[in-house]
């Protein structure tokens, strides 16, 4: 697996897929790519280069652990793209990973090709995702077998009286069959300081990202999942008037990780954005 040196020496890694013009894409989690797969045969039609995020697969851990905060990855990103020769990359990030992406969006806009949102994460630009729109989603599952469980979890967690965030695993995915659990179990982040540390005070500035974000040019793909209660198509709409040049998209029958649900969809999709 390659490697490169961050700004502070920290050694990161990164792996390829497919071949082509690249793409460099960046995991959620905060963790290691892995759970990315090859996000549904897009490595069919790019070449893609995804990032381990420090601390996780096979980066080092940091010597100074504040730089987990979400901000501060994107000097990694830049450090890649550097490390990569590319003056300009497509950039896709996935969930929590599109915090970082937008925050590099913003810092260096003229660095990227495309943007590829993926189920974004809205931190970075301050979009409250409410009880009642996890809840609208989460009907629409009703006649799940798993259902009644879930719902009652995930009310309890609405509520701040309850925190079994393995019983709602369900209404994250467009089908929770074996491969979904195996999936969610295999993506489940194991850097617990990570986690804690990425959105540590100071990560996210959402007025200056919001003021940058509006004078952005390329062109930037929301994609989001029918089913997804982290990153319901509300929001994910909400997101994507933040951009002058946006498209959005939601996968029919997709959960938080439309390549699983969809893999030829998802793929022809993203593809077909990127050129």
């Amino acid at each position: 697996m390659p490697t490169f040196s961050a700004p502070d020496g920290t050694r990161l890694a990164y792996r390829v897929n497919g071949e082509g013009d690249p793409v460099v894409c960046i995991p959620g989690g905060p963790t290691d790519s892995t759970y990315l797969g090859d996000l549904g045969g897009l490595s069919m039609h790019r070449r893609l280069i995804f990032l381990d995020l420090r601390g996780t697969g096979r980066s080092a851990i940091p010597e100074d652990t504040s730089s987990y905060r979400c901000d501060r990855l994107v000097d990694d990103v830049e450090a890649l793209r550097e490390h990569l020769g590319l003056p300009r990359m497509d950039l896709l990030g996935h969930s929590a990973g599109t915090n970082i992406a937008v925050q590099y969006a913003a810092r260096y806009p003229k660095n990227i090709g495309n943007l590829a949102l993926i189920t974004p994460g809205s931190a970075a630009v301050g979009i409250t995702i409410t009880g009642e729109m996890r809840r609208e989603r989460a009907q629409l599952r009703k006649a799940e077998p798993w259902f009644p469980a879930a719902f009652a979890a995930l009310e309890a967690i609405t509520e701040g009286t309850g925190s079994d965030w393995e019983a709602i695993a369900p209404f994250f995915c467009g089908r929770w069959d074996a491969a979904a659990k195996k999936h969610q179990a295999a993506g489940r982040p194991s850097n617990k300081e990570a986690v804690a540390l990425f959105a540590a005070e100071g990560a996210f500035d959402p007025e200056a990202t919001r003021a940058a974000l509006a004078a952005f040019q390329a062109p930037v793909l929301l994609l989001a999942g029918e089913f997804d209660l982290n990153s319901p198509p509300q929001s994910v709409a909400e997101f994507a008037g933040l951009f002058p040049d946006a498209s959005l998209v939601v996968q029919p029958g997709a959960g938080h990780y439309p390549w699983l649900d969809d893999a030829g969809r998802f793929a022809a999709t993203t593809a077909a954005f990127l050129g």
